[in-house]
C-alpha cells in the first residue's frame, strides 16, 4: 500500500493521527494532495535529521492541541445538552445581551423565575460571569463572535 493509500484508509477509519510523508520522489501534485488530505508535512529524501524531527514535533504538537480542543468542545457540548429547554432559551437570550426583565417579558414568565433559570444555567455551564458564558456560547457556535 502506498503512503497516499494508507492516508486515505486511515482517514476512512476515522483516524486523526498526525502524518508526515517521507518520500524519495519529488512529486509536487502528490505532495499537494497529501497536504490537502490532512498530512502535516511532506518531506523529500534526503532529509536532515533535524528537519525530520522538527516536522514530527510540529505534527505531534498540532495533534495534541487539536485533541485538547476537541475534548474541551465535547465537555461544553455535554454541559449544553444538560440544559432544559427553558434553560437553553434563557442561555441564548442572556448571551445576546438581554436582561432578566426583557427575557421574562419575551418568555411570558416572572422575572424571579428567569433569575432562577439563569442561576441554573450558570451552574450547569460552570461559569462565573456572563462574559464567560458569552465566550462559551461563541466556542459552541451558539453565538457568532
Amino acid at each position: 500500500m502506498s503512503g497516499p493509500e494508507l492516508q486515505t484508509r486511515l482517514s476512512e477509519l476515522g483516524s486523526t493521527l498526525p502524518i508526515v510523508f517521507l518520500t524519495g520522489y519529488s512529486d509536487i501534485p502528490r505532495a499537494v494532495l497529501a497536504i490537502k488530505a490532512g498530512a502535516d508535512d511532506f518531506l523529500i529524501k534526503p532529509v536532515k535529521t533535524e528537519d525530520l524531527l522538527n516536522a514530527i514535533e510540529k505534527a505531534v504538537s498540532r495533534h495534541a492541541r487539536s485533541r485538547a480542543s476537541n475534548s474541551e468542545r465535547e465537555v461544553l457540548d455535554a454541559r449544553l445538552a444538560a440544559l432544559t429547554v427553558r434553560e437553553r432559551q434563557v442561555f441564548e437570550l442572556v448571551v445576546r445581551g438581554q436582561v432578566n426583565k426583557q427575557i421574562a417579558h419575551q418568555l411570558g414568565t416572572a422575572e424571579r423565575t428567569i433569575k432562577a433559570h439563569r442561576q441554573r444555567v450558570m451552574e450547569k455551564m460552570q461559569v462565573q460571569s456572563v462574559a464567560e458564558l458569552v465566550s462559551v456560547a461563541v466556542r459552541l457556535g451558539v453565538l457568532s463572535e
